[in-house]
């Protein structure tokens, strides 16, 4: 038999697109075809949660019926012990082998049955056509998380369960819930429940979850190997405690009603092994409150988690990382650490949002350590939306969580921050396969969600500069609409639908222009083919918003206020009848058309044969007006595929 070993980037080999793509995955030639009647074998002790999730995988494979308990003439066969040899002695690792037999799993855990159950999965598409294979599979980081605000906006529950089922499949294990915030307190208390009473919510009023939802939750995240970890906000993002109880959680009155909330929801939730205290964003004026919560809560049995930077968090306490560059997080910490810099999706471009977390090493480190625990990806858009949905138009979502996936299951990446697609043949090769990946899963699993994403390493663009505009904006070379650049300097070649001449956090995530001059400006040019004449969709866009910034909308008649131009084969195109020209940042305004992936495509006419795209790249001084309008120098244009 002729054995094939995929690289992890040769995408042309690639059987099925596994992701995350398992440590090691050899391919053998043949397919295994399920039948409409399955023998399932199972050694050791396969938990019933196990067994329903193959029986729900069989199902979609069309297989009427099921035998489990069968040792002879078995399709599928399952060993979960102690002894099962692996190369690592992590409980989530696993092993399958597809031959003509059928497929055999191996794992030394119900985790590690349940992560290859998911990958088998995938191996079988929609129709249980499984190839040959052998795989070994590992994660890098035992803390794989996933975080979502529900104080600022609520979600209701189908829509969480939702993004926990697809935790699961892509083998994410900790899903972060933060329910309390200055804007409301969502989840109800017996003894207090004033606190989730409409009047004193500023934002989706009279929305909160019961008792037998958070229950429902945490059951849900369960069934699927995943930890629920609660966030209690303290003692700042508290104005809705503030304004129910009349009083400062820092002062003595404050404190006995806080430690009756945690006492409650340890009874009410019992078996919960952290509680996440926040700490963050506050004036600590009460030394003792943070570690009286501490003692607090460990006397309930339950460890603490806190934000860092933050308050006085006690040396015990684990902390998550939010703020900093790449060079604060390396080994050596003196305390147990979970990354998440850099790691906001509210804060990034869709496009770039998985640009950045494919390359993004997490923790500084490729793997996992004593104290580095892993990451958490957080979704916690600040700005009030208009509909739930509006959370995954607005936000690259699943297209982040699933690259997440990837990275925080394979480990490595880069220790340096980056916004663009690497144009290193091997870097950006690496990208491509990935995102091939991607695009597949799309198609497969995503046909029916909000998935903000299409394929963009394809889109290749050269900059010429930079020209002196002495602080004009309007300044105009001749020729420009024509491309015609040959007297100016080529900067460069770049990939991507999006790409970022220089990111508002320039100082820490590397953008396509080492030493951006103020006052200047940039051309980016570009080629696109079309079978025929006609008019094409395009994502386009110069300023992608943070979901988290109160930042202004643009002026009618421009893109942004860059004066920022976009011709295709001479003509330009001209940017959308915001809904809200010229509207002042605020975040209880929603947005509504100010970012590309929520709103209409740019529709372009195109000739048949080649069509050249010049994009025009002002920038007066490098800086935002003021802090809710930082400087992100870049733009964002890309044909949408027919997929």
């Amino acid at each position: 038999m002729i054995m094939m070993i995929t690289p992890l980037y040769c995408m042309s080999e690639t059987i099925r697109p596994l992701l995350p793509m398992p440590r090691s995955v050899t391919w053998k030639v043949g397919y295994y075809q399920v039948k409409d009647v399955v023998r399932v074998g199972i050694k050791g002790e396969v938990s019933t949660l196990e067994k329903q999730t193959l029986v729900g995988l069989l199902k979609d494979w069309n297989v009427s019926q099921i035998d489990f308990g069968s040792e002879k003439n078995t399709a599928i066969a399952i060993n979960c012990s102690k002894k099962v040899k692996l190369p690592s002695p992590s409980l989530e690792g696993y092993r399958i082998v597809v031959d003509k037999g059928g497929a055999y799993i191996e794992a030394r855990d119900s985790k590690g049955v349940f992560y290859a159950l998911q990958t088998l999965r995938q191996l079988g598409g929609s129709d249980g056509r499984l190839p040959y294979c052998s795989i070994t599979d590992f994660p890098s980081f035992r803390w794989r998380g996933y975080l979502v605000d529900v104080g600022r906006n609520f979600q209701h529950m189908d829509m969480l369960k939702e993004q926990i089922n697809q935790m699961g499949r892509y083998k994410l294990n900790v899903f972060h819930f933060h329910f309390t915030e200055d804007i409301a307190w969502r989840l109800i208390s017996k003894k207090y429940p004033g606190l989730t009473d409409s009047s004193n919510m500023d934002r989706w009023k009279g929305k909160y979850y019961t008792v037998e939802d958070m229950q429902e939750l945490i059951r849900y995240c369960h069934d699927r190997h995943i930890q629920l970890v609660p966030e209690i906000d303290m003692p700042g993002h508290s104005a809705a405690f503030r304004r129910y109880f009349k009083i400062d959680m820092q002062s003595d009155s404050g404190l006995t009603f806080i430690k009756e909330l945690v006492k409650e929801f340890a009874t009410t939730y019992p078996g919960l092994p952290y509680l996440h205290i926040g700490g963050d964003e506050v004036k600590i004026h009460n030394q003792e409150f943070l570690p009286m919560m501490t003692r607090w809560t460990e006397s309930l049995g339950m460890k603490t988690i806190g934000w860092e930077p933050g308050g006085n968090l006690q040396p015990q306490t684990i902390r998550q990382l939010w703020m900093g560059g790449p060079q604060a997080v390396t080994a050596g910490f003196p305390y147990s650490v979970i990354d998440s810099k850099h790691l906001y999706i509210n804060h990034m471009d869709p496009l770039e949002t998985v640009t950045t977390l494919f390359y993004r090493q997490l923790g500084g480190q490729s793997s996992e350590n004593k104290k580095l625990m892993g990451a958490t990806l957080c979704s916690w858009p600040d700005r009030a939306i208009a509909n739930q949905s509006d959370i995954f138009r607005q936000n690259g979502v699943y297209p982040a969580l699933l690259t997440f996936a990837e990275r925080s299951w394979r480990g490595g990446g880069d220790f340096e921050w980056r916004s663009n697609i690497k144009t290193d043949a091997k870097g950006l090769a690496e990208f491509t396969e990935f995102e091939e990946r991607l695009i597949q899963h799309k198609q497969l699993y995503f046909k029916n969600l909000i998935f903000p994403y299409y394929r963009q390493n394809r889109q290749k663009w050269v900059l010429y500069g930079p020209v002196e505009n002495k602080g004009d904006l309007t300044m105009a070379l001749s020729n420009e609409a024509s491309a015609d650049f040959h007297a100016l300097k080529k900067i460069g070649e770049y990939y991507g639908g999006t790409v970022v001449l220089r990111h508002w956090w320039s100082d820490i995530v590397k953008g396509a222009i080492d030493r951006p001059l103020e006052n200047s400006t940039v051309y980016a040019v570009s080629k696109v083919w079309s079978e025929n004449d006609g008019n094409k969709g395009f994502w386009i866009g110069f300023n992608d918003l943070s979901r988290s910034y109160a930042s202004d909308s643009p002026n009618l008649g421009t893109w942004d206020d860059r004066m920022s131009k976009l011709w295709v084969n001479g003509n330009e195109v001209l940017p959308p009848n915001w809904r809200h020209p010229g509207k002042k940042g605020n975040l209880e305004f929603p947005l509504v058309d100010e970012g590309y992936s929520y709103r209409s495509p740019s529709i372009v006419p195109l000739q048949k044969g080649w069509n050249t795209i010049v994009v025009k790249l002002p920038v007066g001084r490098l800086k935002g007006k003021d802090w809710q309008n930082p400087l992100k120098w870049m733009f964002t244009c890309l044909p949408i595929e027919d997929e």
